[in-house]
């Protein structure tokens, strides 16, 4: 077992995150509540995370004048997005203060490093092929199986950055993009029930605690919808976290990190990572005895990590900017409702501006709450 020989961070001392976001900002309020002092780095203006922090730098998140600044006010430092500049990093992981260090970061930034990590240690992933302009793309789908899905390497998000194959009729579309965004990578499509994400948190002693394996539901590529706990078998969540607890262990994670799965039966196929709490462990504040921001936060400053319990059933739902009239509207008559909103400054269109945890001591309560709630927010 790898370790990472840190002091320990205690209260008051200041925790430096890059990104003013919705994560950074949650990552901020459980740290407030421990005593610990916030320091962000944001190229926004009063973003979300500046409205609980005592500091914002507001530059690039690749100024590195603004890193010195950040790494300089700051006793330790995370990130609430995986595409942190690597020099950035690595400045800071050399100035002791980046427990979660630049490894994590380098792999979930490239989705070829991810898939050929994913393979090196015998995991199971879809078939995948890396093409680097749209000749080799042509070539590489003549004989692929289909459907496919090809993505760019770097960037992309909710669906983003991608292009669906279902026939010969899409080889244009996927040419295109990989000449115009390379490296891509191609990988098969996958027919599965559902799709799972494993949270954890991995401690500097390397000893991991696992939130309840949660069962994620998409729209528009978008996630709308999580509910814990994950409706699968024992099998596929041994799986899940026998597969989490290897990259950890690889990567020698430190913090909050989570694993995206597709369940097909009791087989998984391991989809994407992220280095950092995650979406869909939102439900964690209400629904479990610590969330995943408050351990990810023990974590980073070298405390001890809470054993994880779930204390309710949960099911988050997404507050997208079209959204937000009806949650405003049902919010007076909705209490199973726990409303979070991030201080966004505009509503837009499919932008999240918030989610919504309902907890429940049963499926049928959770039926009766999600019932109401759909009621008022027409």
């Amino acid at each position: 077992m790898q370790t990472n020989n840190r002091k320990t961070v205690i209260p008051p001392q200041t925790i430096g995150i890059i990104g003013g976001g919705q994560l950074g900002r949650m990552m901020a309020l459980s740290a407030r509540h421990m005593g610990y002092k916030i320091a962000v780095l944001d190229p926004t203006p009063n973003c979300p995370t500046a409205h609980v922090a005592d500091l914002q730098i507001t530059a690039a998140y690749d100024d590195m004048d603004a890193i010195k600044e950040l790494t300089d006010v700051s006793d330790v430092i995370t990130y609430e997005f995986e595409n942190v500049d690597l020099e950035a990093a690595a400045y800071i992981e050399e100035k002791g203060k980046l427990p979660q260090g630049a490894l994590a970061l380098e792999i979930t930034q490239n989705r070829k490093k991810e898939k050929e990590l994913f393979r090196d240690l015998g995991l199971p992933v879809p078939d995948f092929a890396i093409v680097e302009n749209g000749a080799a793309c042509e070539a590489a789908l003549a004989d692929f199986t289909l459907p496919a899905v090809i993505k760019t390497c770097r960037g992309g998000y909710d669906g983003k950055g991608q292009v669906k194959i279902d026939s010969p009729a899409d080889f244009a579309a996927a040419a295109e993009l990989a000449e115009s965004h390379p490296p891509c990578i191609i990988e098969q499509w996958i027919s599965f029930d559902k799709e799972v994400s494993a949270v954890f948190t991995r401690a500097i002693d390397g000893s991991i605690e696992f939130f309840p394996i949660a069962e994620n539901e998409h729209k528009d590529q978008i996630l709308y919808k999580t509910t814990v706990p994950a409706d699968v078998s024992e099998a596929v969540v041994e799986k899940a976290k026998k597969a989490a607890a290897q990259l950890a262990e690889k990567m020698n994670i430190v913090g909050t990190f989570t694993v995206e799965l597709f369940v097909s039966g009791d087989d998984i196929y391991l989809n994407e990572m992220a280095p950092r709490p995650h979406n869909s462990g939102h439900y964690t504040i209400e629904a479990c005895n610590i969330s995943q921001f408050g351990q990810h936060i023990r974590a980073i400053c070298g405390l001890p990590l809470a054993p994880v319990r779930l204390l309710n059933q949960a099911v988050m739902i997404n507050i997208l900017g079209e959204d937000l009239p009806g949650v405003l509207k049902a919010m007076p008559v909705s209490p199973n409702a726990f409303v979070h909103l991030y201080g966004k400054d505009e509503a837009k269109a499919k932008r999240k501006m918030g989610h919504v945890t309902f907890i429940a001591d049963s499926s049928d309560d959770m039926n009766q709450v999600l019932q109401a709630y759909e009621a008022a927010v027409k």
